[in-house]
């Protein structure tokens, strides 16, 4: 009788309609030390799992009485722990992104490699066998105000993204989920939501956690030189090429490859990119022989990919392969009930890196920051953070809204130059009695072509921002957010309209 094995094996089960193919996974597995129960179809498959359970599950797609997603939507349901790898036709994208969207962990494509059989199955019972980071993660999402109570690996990276209101919350709760499996991620959001962070997360919440972590700036390498620093370099395949060099493919073996602004990738590189996935292989540039590679992929964008496709500048097909599963990070105005989580985190890592304490925010910096724009989102508050504790001269933080560094806030009227003097004008009360010449300060529409259009235009936008600062009383910031622009940009119209209110000459824009 023979010992059984020294080391922990897994519980495979193998569904395939072909005997052969089956008998050569079935040998493989042995060979590793596992366990084996072998199907020939979606039926013997869930009659097999209806008397055990099994740590990982192996399907062929495409099966006599049915396809090999069936056999993984019940486990779904149920919430087994069961970990499943689809067996695809090659090339048959959409059967490899439907499997992964219906829950597949990991999928092979035919004929199979079976250096990566054994890497995918080690993969799947590795992450099987050990309490995930990503589940420890869920079950604390669920604690008050949404934040972390368990110390596990995936906690430092979850707690970066800072945020208690509703969509923040999902974007973790998914984050949790996604990194289960070895689905590629799209991360797609407005520049400075933190799509990076979250692609750590989903990193550091995954079985890859201990496995390299590489991040590339699609928009940041030269054209020339993309095949070169995605597949690497071998020795002499060009002049100057005196030595092996991997490329970030083999750099992540093992491990996360974070493309970020996939969407700037040139469509020359977008097909060998697409070769790459599909195959999991690579050749570097001066190689006869490819080589295969073990990569998570997770690509984050700020453009509208679909609308790329629509416009041929991005691949459908490599659309689809990296938009397996999407996470969308709000925009910082969505979700404006997380700014004082937010300027505490940021406040407390930029004083403990210069190693000073942590001032508080005044009660005007905190109603500002309320009414800014912000369309830089969290790293534009950063920014803005950054500027007012540098200039900050005692404990309390106050707004610094007169940087001169801030100017490209402030968009220009085309056709406008802004006035050289700042002589005081009529008072606020002055033009409400009396205004232009000519001009009632009721709102009116033309009744002709005017003769002078931009004096026309000038008192329109004069009656504009004479009503929105009434009816903020006075306070800037509020009429400037009503108005949709930022408080720089009011301030200059009103200077280059010589509006004046009450309480100029402060420092301060104060409401009464």
């Amino acid at each position: 009788m023979a010992s059984p094995p020294s080391t922990p094996c897994a519980n495979v089960l193998v569904v395939d309609d072909e005997p052969d193919l089956r008998t050569l996974y079935e040998l493989t597995l042995l060979r590793e030390g596992h366990l084996v129960t072998t199907a020939g179809s979606v039926r013997d498959a869930l009659d097999a799992l209806s008397q055990m359970t099994f740590d990982v599950v192996i399907t062929d797609m495409r099966l006599p009485d049915g396809l090999g997603i069936e056999v993984l939507k019940p486990l779904r349901e149920q919430k087994r722990p069961e970990r499943c790898i689809v067996i695809t036709a090659h090339g048959s994208a959409e059967n490899a992104v439907e499997s992964l969207k219906a829950g597949a962990f990991d999928y092979l494509t035919k004929p199979v490699d079976l250096k990566q059989f054994r890497s995918a199955v080690a993969s799947a019972w590795n992450g099987n066998r050990q309490p995930q980071a990503s589940e420890l993660a869920t079950t604390a999402l669920v604690s008050a105000k949404g934040r972390l109570t368990h110390s596990d690996p995936a906690s430092p990276a979850l707690d970066l993204l800072v945020g208690k209101s509703a969509p923040m919350l999902a974007v973790r709760e998914r984050i949790a989920k996604v990194a289960r499996s070895m689905a590629p991620v799209l991360i797609h959001g407005e520049s400075g939501t933190g799509k990076e962070l979250a692609a750590r997360a989903i990193h550091a919440s995954s079985h890859r956690a201990k496995g390299p972590w590489i991040a590339v700036n699609c928009g940041a390498i030269p054209e020339s030189l993309l095949e070169s620093e995605f597949f690497g370099v071998r020795k002499g395949a060009f002049t100057g090429a005196s030595h092996d060099r991997d490329g970030f493919f083999q750099a992540a073996h093992g491990g996360t490859l974070f493309l970020d602004e996939i969407g700037d990738l040139p469509l020359s590189m977008q097909s060998k990119l697409l070769r790459a996935i599909q195959e999991r292989k690579i050749r570097p540039i001066g190689s006869n022989f490819e080589e295969s590679v073990d990569v998570r992929l997770v690509s984050a964008t700020h453009k509208d990919l679909a609308a790329e496709v629509v416009a041929h500048t991005f691949r459908q097909d490599l659309y689809y392969r990296l938009n397996v599963i999407d996470i969308h990070l709000p925009p910082l105005r969505d979700r404006r009930e997380d700014l004082d989580d937010l300027c505490t985190a940021i406040l407390r890592r930029i004083c403990d890196e210069a190693g000073v304490g942590v001032p508080m925010m005044s009660e005007s910096m905190r109603q500002q920051l309320q009414f800014h724009p912000l369309k830089g989102n969290v790293r534009e508050l950063e920014n803005l953070l950054h500027r007012a504790l540098a200039l900050s001269d005692n404990l309390v933080l106050e707004m610094d809204t007169h940087a001169e560094d801030v100017a490209a806030d402030l968009t220009p009227i085309q056709g406008i130059t802004p006035p050289h003097t700042h002589a005081r004008g009529p008072s606020f009360s002055e033009h409400l009695e009396s205004g232009p010449p000519g001009m009632s300060w009721e709102p009116q529409a033309p009744t002709s072509i005017p003769s002078d259009l931009q004096g026309h235009l000038d008192a329109q936008e004069r009656n504009i921002l004479i009503q929105a600062l009434k009816d903020s009383r006075f306070n800037r910031t509020a009429a400037a957010h009503r108005l949709g622009i930022s408080l720089r940009q009011i301030r200059y119209r009103m200077e280059r309209l010589r509006i004046v209110v009450p309480g100029d000459g402060e420092e301060d824009d104060k409401s009464n």
